[in-house]
C-alpha cells in the first residue's frame, strides 16, 4: 500500500514541476478526427476529416464489400465490389469530405483511370448529411436512385 501511494505522490510532484511552456503547448494543440477507407477491389476511397472543432457530434457508417474476388492473379475479371458511406454530423469547426473512384486495373502505362472524385471543404457552423455509394461492375440503369422532386 505504501508503494502505490509513493508513486502517486511522486507523479503528482513531477507534474507540478513541469514548465509553463509544456501546459501552453498541450492546451494549444488542435483537435482532429479523421477517417480514411479504401476498397481496392472497387477502386474507391473515402476520407472524412474534422479539425479545429469546438463541437463535433457525428454518426458515420461505412460498408465496404467485395464479392467474388478472384484469388488467381491471371484472372483479370473482378467481382462486384462497393464502398458505401452515410454521414450525419453536427459541426462547429472545419470539415473535409472527399471521395474518388478509379479503375482498379492499370492500363498499359501502369496508370489507373479516374472516373470521378469530389472534395468538400467546409468551415463554420453546419449540419452535414451525405450518402456516398461507389460500386464496381455496375452499368447505367443497374442502380436506382429516387430523387426528391423540386417544389
Amino acid at each position: 500500500m505504501i508503494v502505490p501511494t509513493a508513486i502517486f505522490i511522486l507523479a503528482s510532484l513531477a507534474a507540478a514541476n513541469m514548465p509553463a511552456s509544456f501546459y501552453q503547448a498541450m492546451s494549444s494543440m488542435p483537435n482532429e478526427d479523421t477517417l480514411c477507407v479504401k476498397n481496392y477491389d472497387a477502386g474507391a476511397s473515402f476520407t472524412e476529416s474534422y479539425k479545429n472543432f469546438e463541437h463535433l457530434q457525428k454518426d458515420t457508417q461505412v460498408v465496404s464489400r467485395s464479392y467474388n474476388a478472384s484469388i488467381n492473379e491471371k484472372d483479370r475479371t473482378r467481382g462486384n465490389a462497393s464502398l458505401e458511406v452515410r454521414i450525419d454530423s453536427s459541426v462547429i469547426g472545419e470539415a473535409h469530405i472527399a471521395w474518388q473512384s478509379k479503375e482498379p486495373e492499370p492500363d498499359l502505362l501502369g496508370r489507373h483511370a479516374t472516373y470521378s472524385r469530389t472534395v468538400d471543404d467546409m468551415t463554420g457552423v453546419f449540419n452535414l448529411e451525405k450518402f456516398i455509394q461507389l460500386w464496381s461492375n455496375s452499368t447505367l440503369g443497374s442502380t436506382r436512385l429516387d430523387w426528391l422532386p423540386c417544389s
